[in-house]
Protein backbone atom coordinates (compact mmCIF):
# COMPACT_ATOMS: atom_id res chain seq x y z
CA UNK A 1 0.00 0.00 0.00
CA UNK A 2 1.27 3.38 -0.43
CA UNK A 3 1.73 5.45 2.78
CA UNK A 4 1.72 9.34 2.63
CA UNK A 5 1.13 11.98 5.01
CA UNK A 6 -2.11 14.47 4.61
CA UNK A 7 -1.77 17.92 6.04
CA UNK A 8 -5.49 19.60 6.61
CA UNK A 9 -7.17 21.33 3.65
CA UNK A 10 -6.48 24.56 2.84
CA UNK A 11 -10.06 26.05 2.54
CA UNK A 12 -13.55 25.68 4.56
CA UNK A 13 -14.97 25.10 1.13
CA UNK A 14 -16.98 21.47 0.77
CA UNK A 15 -17.51 20.23 -3.30
CA UNK A 16 -20.77 19.55 -4.21
CA UNK A 17 -20.30 16.55 -5.86
CA UNK A 18 -20.35 12.94 -3.83
CA UNK A 19 -16.92 11.96 -5.46
CA UNK A 20 -14.86 12.27 -9.10
CA UNK A 21 -14.40 8.87 -9.93
CA UNK A 22 -17.34 6.92 -8.45
CA UNK A 23 -20.05 7.01 -6.00
CA UNK A 24 -19.28 6.90 -2.39
CA UNK A 25 -21.46 4.31 -1.47
CA UNK A 26 -23.47 1.65 -3.39
CA UNK A 27 -27.74 2.16 -3.58
CA UNK A 28 -27.58 -1.67 -1.90
CA UNK A 29 -26.62 -3.78 1.01
CA UNK A 30 -28.94 -2.16 3.62
CA UNK A 31 -28.12 -3.29 7.30
CA UNK A 32 -28.76 -7.17 7.76
CA UNK A 33 -32.52 -8.08 9.18
CA UNK A 34 -34.21 -4.59 8.36
CA UNK A 35 -38.04 -4.42 7.12
CA UNK A 36 -38.67 -5.31 3.71
CA UNK A 37 -39.86 -1.00 3.46
CA UNK A 38 -36.36 0.12 5.13
CA UNK A 39 -35.08 -1.77 2.03
CA UNK A 40 -36.51 0.00 -0.17
CA UNK A 41 -37.05 3.40 1.35
CA UNK A 42 -33.10 3.15 1.54
CA UNK A 43 -33.12 2.49 -2.21
CA UNK A 44 -35.22 5.11 -3.06
CA UNK A 45 -32.88 7.35 -0.73
CA UNK A 46 -29.45 6.52 -2.33
CA UNK A 47 -31.26 6.72 -5.61
CA UNK A 48 -32.40 10.40 -5.53
CA UNK A 49 -28.63 11.22 -4.10
CA UNK A 50 -27.45 9.97 -7.10
CA UNK A 51 -29.50 12.15 -9.52
CA UNK A 52 -28.52 15.26 -7.54
CA UNK A 53 -32.22 15.43 -5.55
CA UNK A 54 -30.80 15.93 -2.47
CA UNK A 55 -33.76 17.86 -0.80
CA UNK A 56 -35.70 15.62 -2.15
CA UNK A 57 -33.64 12.19 -0.57
CA UNK A 58 -33.20 14.33 2.94
CA UNK A 59 -36.86 13.56 4.42
CA UNK A 60 -35.96 10.19 3.70
CA UNK A 61 -32.67 9.72 5.01
CA UNK A 62 -34.03 11.49 7.84
CA UNK A 63 -36.86 8.65 8.60
CA UNK A 64 -33.88 5.92 7.83
CA UNK A 65 -31.87 7.63 10.45
CA UNK A 66 -34.80 7.09 12.81
CA UNK A 67 -34.92 3.42 12.39
CA UNK A 68 -31.56 2.18 12.22
CA UNK A 69 -28.98 4.56 14.29
CA UNK A 70 -26.31 2.07 13.05
CA UNK A 71 -26.14 2.37 8.99
CA UNK A 72 -22.94 4.01 8.67
CA UNK A 73 -24.37 4.78 4.77
CA UNK A 74 -27.15 6.67 5.91
CA UNK A 75 -25.30 8.53 8.21
CA UNK A 76 -22.86 10.06 6.00
CA UNK A 77 -25.67 10.33 2.99
CA UNK A 78 -28.04 11.78 5.74
CA UNK A 79 -24.89 14.08 6.53
CA UNK A 80 -24.57 15.15 2.59
CA UNK A 81 -27.92 15.65 1.65
CA UNK A 82 -28.44 18.06 5.19
CA UNK A 83 -25.17 20.23 3.93
CA UNK A 84 -26.42 20.29 0.49
CA UNK A 85 -29.87 20.69 1.10
CA UNK A 86 -28.54 24.29 3.63
CA UNK A 87 -28.09 26.14 0.64
CA UNK A 88 -31.66 26.10 -0.23
CA UNK A 89 -32.79 27.99 3.06
CA UNK A 90 -33.68 31.61 3.50
CA UNK A 91 -31.52 33.00 6.49
CA UNK A 92 -28.14 32.50 7.20
CA UNK A 93 -28.61 31.31 10.62
CA UNK A 94 -30.99 28.23 9.22
CA UNK A 95 -28.29 27.28 6.99
CA UNK A 96 -25.46 27.29 9.93
CA UNK A 97 -27.85 25.22 11.96
CA UNK A 98 -28.44 22.77 9.39
CA UNK A 99 -24.17 22.81 8.52
CA UNK A 100 -24.25 22.09 12.03
CA UNK A 101 -26.48 18.96 11.78
CA UNK A 102 -24.34 17.91 8.98
CA UNK A 103 -21.43 17.91 10.66
CA UNK A 104 -23.21 15.67 13.59
CA UNK A 105 -23.98 12.86 11.15
CA UNK A 106 -20.67 12.75 9.57
CA UNK A 107 -19.40 12.39 12.76
CA UNK A 108 -21.78 9.59 13.27
CA UNK A 109 -20.63 7.79 10.22
CA UNK A 110 -17.38 7.92 11.35
CA UNK A 111 -17.75 6.48 14.74
CA UNK A 112 -19.65 3.60 12.61
CA UNK A 113 -17.06 2.38 10.71
CA UNK A 114 -17.69 4.31 7.47
CA UNK A 115 -14.52 5.25 5.50
CA UNK A 116 -13.88 7.42 2.68
CA UNK A 117 -11.71 9.85 1.93
CA UNK A 118 -14.25 12.94 1.43
CA UNK A 119 -15.46 12.25 4.46
CA UNK A 120 -12.05 12.83 6.36
CA UNK A 121 -11.82 16.16 3.83
CA UNK A 122 -15.67 17.48 5.50
CA UNK A 123 -15.03 16.84 8.67
CA UNK A 124 -11.60 18.87 8.09
CA UNK A 125 -13.15 21.77 6.65
CA UNK A 126 -16.72 22.30 8.44
CA UNK A 127 -16.67 23.24 11.95
CA UNK A 128 -18.99 21.77 14.87
CA UNK A 129 -20.97 24.66 14.92
CA UNK A 130 -21.60 24.82 11.42
CA UNK A 131 -19.37 27.52 10.57
CA UNK A 132 -19.86 30.84 8.86
CA UNK A 133 -20.31 31.57 5.43
CA UNK A 134 -17.64 32.49 2.84
CA UNK A 135 -18.49 34.13 -0.74
CA UNK A 136 -17.28 32.41 -3.71
CA UNK A 137 -16.87 36.06 -5.41
CA UNK A 138 -16.40 39.76 -3.88
CA UNK A 139 -18.47 40.30 -7.09
CA UNK A 140 -22.19 40.54 -5.48
CA UNK A 141 -24.09 38.85 -8.67
CA UNK A 142 -21.83 36.42 -9.45
CA UNK A 143 -21.72 35.38 -6.11
CA UNK A 144 -25.52 35.10 -6.22
CA UNK A 145 -25.23 33.63 -9.54
CA UNK A 146 -22.80 30.89 -7.32
CA UNK A 147 -25.76 30.36 -4.83
CA UNK A 148 -28.90 30.02 -7.22
CA UNK A 149 -26.44 27.68 -9.11
CA UNK A 150 -26.07 25.24 -5.66
CA UNK A 151 -29.99 25.77 -5.37
CA UNK A 152 -30.81 24.25 -8.46
CA UNK A 153 -28.05 21.20 -8.18
CA UNK A 154 -28.97 20.27 -4.99
CA UNK A 155 -32.75 19.93 -6.19
CA UNK A 156 -32.02 18.16 -9.32
CA UNK A 157 -31.95 21.27 -11.92
CA UNK A 158 -28.84 20.57 -13.95
CA UNK A 159 -29.84 22.79 -16.78
CA UNK A 160 -30.18 25.53 -14.05
CA UNK A 161 -27.64 25.13 -12.61
CA UNK A 162 -25.10 25.33 -15.60
CA UNK A 163 -26.77 28.42 -16.98
CA UNK A 164 -26.27 29.89 -13.09
CA UNK A 165 -22.86 28.69 -12.97
CA UNK A 166 -21.70 29.81 -16.61
CA UNK A 167 -23.29 33.52 -15.72
CA UNK A 168 -20.91 33.42 -12.87
CA UNK A 169 -18.08 32.29 -14.64
CA UNK A 170 -18.85 35.57 -17.16
CA UNK A 171 -19.47 37.94 -14.61
CA UNK A 172 -16.00 36.92 -12.57
CA UNK A 173 -13.84 35.38 -15.31
CA UNK A 174 -11.29 34.35 -12.23
CA UNK A 175 -13.98 32.39 -10.50
CA UNK A 176 -12.33 28.63 -10.38
CA UNK A 177 -15.86 26.82 -8.56
CA UNK A 178 -17.79 28.39 -11.50
CA UNK A 179 -15.98 26.54 -14.33
CA UNK A 180 -15.32 23.54 -12.30
CA UNK A 181 -19.15 23.19 -11.46
CA UNK A 182 -20.57 23.58 -15.01
CA UNK A 183 -17.90 20.51 -16.18
CA UNK A 184 -19.45 19.05 -13.24
CA UNK A 185 -23.00 19.57 -14.67
CA UNK A 186 -22.03 18.62 -18.33
CA UNK A 187 -20.50 15.32 -17.00
CA UNK A 188 -23.82 14.53 -14.79
CA UNK A 189 -25.59 15.60 -18.00
CA UNK A 190 -23.64 12.76 -20.01
CA UNK A 191 -21.79 15.40 -22.02
CA UNK A 192 -18.35 14.39 -20.69
CA UNK A 193 -16.18 16.01 -23.80
CA UNK A 194 -17.92 18.80 -23.23
CA UNK A 195 -17.46 19.09 -19.32
CA UNK A 196 -13.46 18.42 -19.96
CA UNK A 197 -13.70 22.04 -21.44
CA UNK A 198 -14.88 23.51 -18.76
CA UNK A 199 -12.38 21.37 -16.77
CA UNK A 200 -9.30 22.91 -18.29
CA UNK A 201 -10.68 26.61 -17.96
CA UNK A 202 -10.97 25.85 -14.03
CA UNK A 203 -6.98 24.47 -14.56
CA UNK A 204 -5.76 27.84 -16.73
CA UNK A 205 -7.52 29.74 -13.55
CA UNK A 206 -5.40 28.14 -10.89
CA UNK A 207 -3.59 25.03 -11.72
CA UNK A 208 -2.49 24.21 -8.02
CA UNK A 209 -6.13 23.19 -6.77
CA UNK A 210 -6.28 19.81 -7.72
CA UNK A 211 -10.40 19.18 -8.40
CA UNK A 212 -10.73 20.31 -11.57
CA UNK A 213 -7.95 17.83 -12.82
CA UNK A 214 -9.18 14.58 -10.36
CA UNK A 215 -12.89 15.49 -12.34
CA UNK A 216 -11.44 15.29 -15.22
CA UNK A 217 -9.96 11.92 -14.66
CA UNK A 218 -13.61 11.08 -13.94
CA UNK A 219 -14.94 12.11 -17.11
CA UNK A 220 -12.10 10.27 -19.07
CA UNK A 221 -12.24 7.23 -17.57
CA UNK A 222 -15.84 6.99 -18.38
CA UNK A 223 -14.49 7.46 -21.46
CA UNK A 224 -12.51 4.53 -21.08
CA UNK A 225 -9.50 6.82 -21.87
CA UNK A 226 -7.40 5.27 -18.60
CA UNK A 227 -4.05 6.54 -19.53
CA UNK A 228 -4.90 9.79 -19.54
CA UNK A 229 -7.28 9.53 -17.04
CA UNK A 230 -3.74 8.83 -15.19
CA UNK A 231 -2.33 11.74 -16.12
CA UNK A 232 -5.12 13.98 -14.84
CA UNK A 233 -4.25 12.10 -11.28
CA UNK A 234 -0.93 12.66 -11.29
CA UNK A 235 -1.61 16.09 -11.90
CA UNK A 236 -4.09 16.68 -9.23
CA UNK A 237 -1.57 15.18 -6.85
CA UNK A 238 1.12 17.87 -7.74
CA UNK A 239 -1.08 20.65 -7.28
CA UNK A 240 -1.71 19.82 -3.93
CA UNK A 241 -0.08 16.35 -2.46
CA UNK A 242 -0.93 16.48 0.90
CA UNK A 243 -4.68 16.25 0.68
CA UNK A 244 -6.67 12.93 0.90
CA UNK A 245 -8.77 13.58 -2.26
CA UNK A 246 -5.77 13.85 -4.95
CA UNK A 247 -4.20 10.53 -3.91
CA UNK A 248 -7.73 9.08 -3.16
CA UNK A 249 -8.63 9.68 -6.82
CA UNK A 250 -5.03 8.08 -8.29
CA UNK A 251 -5.89 4.94 -5.87
CA UNK A 252 -9.14 4.32 -7.86
CA UNK A 253 -7.81 4.04 -10.58
CA UNK A 254 -4.65 2.04 -9.85
CA UNK A 255 -7.04 -0.13 -8.58
CA UNK A 256 -9.01 -0.55 -11.79
CA UNK A 257 -6.20 -0.67 -13.85
CA UNK A 258 -4.54 -3.49 -12.03
CA UNK A 259 -1.57 -1.55 -10.88
CA UNK A 260 0.31 -1.52 -7.46
CA UNK A 261 1.23 2.19 -6.33
CA UNK A 262 4.39 2.69 -3.91
CA UNK A 263 7.57 4.50 -3.33
CA UNK A 264 10.41 3.45 -3.81
CA UNK A 265 12.09 2.11 -0.27
CA UNK A 266 14.51 3.84 1.47
CA UNK A 267 15.45 4.14 5.04
CA UNK A 268 17.85 5.67 7.29
CA UNK A 269 18.49 3.45 9.86
CA UNK A 270 16.66 4.67 12.98
CA UNK A 271 18.91 7.10 15.93
CA UNK A 272 20.16 5.48 18.63
CA UNK A 273 19.77 7.10 22.18
CA UNK A 274 23.01 9.14 21.76
CA UNK A 275 21.09 10.90 19.03
CA UNK A 276 23.79 9.15 16.59
CA UNK A 277 23.39 6.58 13.74
CA UNK A 278 23.20 3.35 14.64
CA UNK A 279 25.26 2.06 11.56
CA UNK A 280 26.22 -1.72 11.84
CA UNK A 281 29.84 -1.95 10.64
CA UNK A 282 30.20 -5.85 10.33
CA UNK A 283 31.88 -7.43 6.97
CA UNK A 284 28.58 -7.94 5.47
CA UNK A 285 27.21 -4.43 5.80
CA UNK A 286 30.54 -2.93 4.63
CA UNK A 287 29.79 -5.85 1.65
CA UNK A 288 26.85 -4.17 0.77
CA UNK A 289 27.12 -0.69 0.91
CA UNK A 290 25.29 -0.22 4.14
CA UNK A 291 28.36 2.01 6.15
CA UNK A 292 27.89 4.82 3.76
CA UNK A 293 24.63 5.53 5.92
CA UNK A 294 26.87 7.23 8.41
CA UNK A 295 27.17 9.89 5.81
CA UNK A 296 23.38 10.59 6.26
CA UNK A 297 23.58 11.29 9.93
CA UNK A 298 26.77 13.15 9.49
CA UNK A 299 25.24 15.60 6.98
CA UNK A 300 21.60 15.86 8.73
CA UNK A 301 24.10 16.31 12.70
CA UNK A 302 25.96 19.37 10.53
CA UNK A 303 22.44 21.13 8.89
CA UNK A 304 21.44 21.31 12.80
CA UNK A 305 24.78 22.46 13.89
CA UNK A 306 25.46 25.64 11.73
CA UNK A 307 24.53 25.12 8.36
CA UNK A 308 20.44 25.65 8.63
CA UNK A 309 21.72 29.16 10.07
CA UNK A 310 23.64 29.79 7.24
CA UNK A 311 21.42 28.83 4.30
CA UNK A 312 18.00 30.43 5.84
CA UNK A 313 19.17 33.31 7.15
CA UNK A 314 15.94 34.86 7.97
CA UNK A 315 14.83 31.59 9.49
CA UNK A 316 15.36 31.98 13.28
CA UNK A 317 14.49 28.91 14.62
CA UNK A 318 15.72 25.50 12.65
CA UNK A 319 13.49 22.55 10.68
CA UNK A 320 13.85 20.33 8.47
CA UNK A 321 14.32 21.11 5.17
CA UNK A 322 14.00 19.75 1.62
CA UNK A 323 17.71 20.87 1.08
CA UNK A 324 18.41 18.89 4.20
CA UNK A 325 17.00 16.25 3.24
CA UNK A 326 18.10 15.87 -0.24
CA UNK A 327 21.74 16.94 1.28
CA UNK A 328 21.83 13.76 3.59
CA UNK A 329 20.65 11.86 0.74
CA UNK A 330 22.76 12.23 -2.17
CA UNK A 331 25.75 12.31 0.45
CA UNK A 332 24.90 8.75 1.38
CA UNK A 333 24.86 8.05 -2.46
CA UNK A 334 28.17 9.78 -3.13
CA UNK A 335 29.59 7.44 -0.30
CA UNK A 336 27.99 4.00 -2.18
CA UNK A 337 29.58 4.85 -5.14
CA UNK A 338 33.43 5.64 -3.56
CA UNK A 339 32.72 1.77 -2.48
CA UNK A 340 31.41 0.56 -5.56
CA UNK A 341 34.64 2.19 -7.68
CA UNK A 342 37.04 0.76 -4.77
CA UNK A 343 35.42 -2.57 -4.93
CA UNK A 344 34.41 -2.56 -1.75
CA UNK A 345 30.80 -3.87 -2.02
CA UNK A 346 29.62 -7.37 -3.38
CA UNK A 347 25.91 -7.18 -3.26
CA UNK A 348 24.22 -3.12 -3.15
CA UNK A 349 21.39 -3.26 -0.79
CA UNK A 350 18.21 -2.98 -2.79
CA UNK A 351 17.75 0.32 -0.63
CA UNK A 352 20.68 1.88 -1.70
CA UNK A 353 20.04 0.29 -5.22
CA UNK A 354 16.75 2.76 -5.11
CA UNK A 355 18.47 5.88 -3.74
CA UNK A 356 21.15 5.16 -6.41
CA UNK A 357 18.16 5.18 -8.97
CA UNK A 358 16.86 8.46 -8.26
CA UNK A 359 19.97 10.38 -7.32
CA UNK A 360 20.43 9.60 -11.26
CA UNK A 361 17.20 10.59 -12.64
CA UNK A 362 17.62 13.97 -10.71
CA UNK A 363 14.66 12.52 -8.24
CA UNK A 364 15.64 12.46 -5.23
CA UNK A 365 14.05 15.83 -4.11
CA UNK A 366 10.75 14.94 -5.77
CA UNK A 367 10.72 11.69 -3.54
CA UNK A 368 11.57 13.30 -0.46
CA UNK A 369 8.54 15.92 -0.85
CA UNK A 370 6.11 13.22 -2.03
CA UNK A 371 7.13 10.52 0.19
CA UNK A 372 9.29 11.35 2.57
CA UNK A 373 7.12 14.87 3.71
CA UNK A 374 7.12 16.52 7.69
CA UNK A 375 5.72 19.91 8.49
CA UNK A 376 9.14 21.24 8.37
CA UNK A 377 9.92 19.92 4.21
CA UNK A 378 6.11 20.52 3.35
CA UNK A 379 6.77 24.44 3.71
CA UNK A 380 9.79 24.04 0.78
CA UNK A 381 7.06 22.33 -1.40
CA UNK A 382 5.35 25.34 -3.29
CA UNK A 383 8.92 27.13 -3.98
CA UNK A 384 10.38 23.64 -5.58
CA UNK A 385 7.31 23.21 -7.39
CA UNK A 386 7.28 26.38 -9.18
CA UNK A 387 10.46 25.36 -11.41
CA UNK A 388 10.62 21.70 -11.10
CA UNK A 389 6.88 20.51 -11.96
CA UNK A 390 8.28 18.54 -14.59
CA UNK A 391 10.59 16.01 -12.00
CA UNK A 392 7.38 16.27 -10.06
CA UNK A 393 5.39 14.51 -12.73
CA UNK A 394 8.46 12.27 -13.59
CA UNK A 395 8.52 11.06 -10.34
CA UNK A 396 5.20 9.84 -10.01
CA UNK A 397 4.98 8.62 -13.59
CA UNK A 398 8.10 6.25 -13.14
CA UNK A 399 8.58 5.50 -9.56
CA UNK A 400 4.52 5.20 -8.14
CA UNK A 401 1.92 4.87 -10.46
CA UNK A 402 3.16 3.42 -14.06
CA UNK A 403 1.10 2.68 -16.47
CA UNK A 404 0.91 -1.42 -15.94
CA UNK A 405 2.16 -3.41 -13.32
CA UNK A 406 4.95 -2.33 -10.78
CA UNK A 407 8.64 -1.47 -11.80
CA UNK A 408 10.97 -4.18 -12.71
CA UNK A 409 13.72 -4.39 -10.16
CA UNK A 410 12.64 -1.73 -7.74
CA UNK A 411 12.10 -2.00 -4.51
CA UNK A 412 9.21 -0.66 -2.79
CA UNK A 413 7.59 0.49 0.59
CA UNK A 414 4.76 -1.61 2.12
Amino acid sequence: MLKQRFAPRRSLRVALVLCALAPCVSPLGAAAQTPDDYNTDRERAFQLTNESRFTEALPLLEKLAGLNAKDAEVAFMLGFATLTSAKTLKTAEARQQARARAHKAFTHAKELGFKHPLLHSILESLPPDGGGEALYSKNREADEAMREGESAFVQGNLDGALAAYQRALQLDPALYEAALFAGDMLYKKGSGEKATEWYARAIAIDANRETAYRYWASSLMAQGKQAEARDKLIEAIIAEPYTRLSWAGLSRWAQENGVQLSHPRIEPPAPSKDDKTTTATDKLKEQDGSTAWMAYAATRAAWQAEKFAREFPNEKTYRHTLREEADALQQVAAAVRRQQKEGKIKQLDPMLDNLLRLSDAGLVEAYVLLARPDDGIIRDYDVYRKTERNKLRRYLSEYVAPKTGTLTGMKTSD
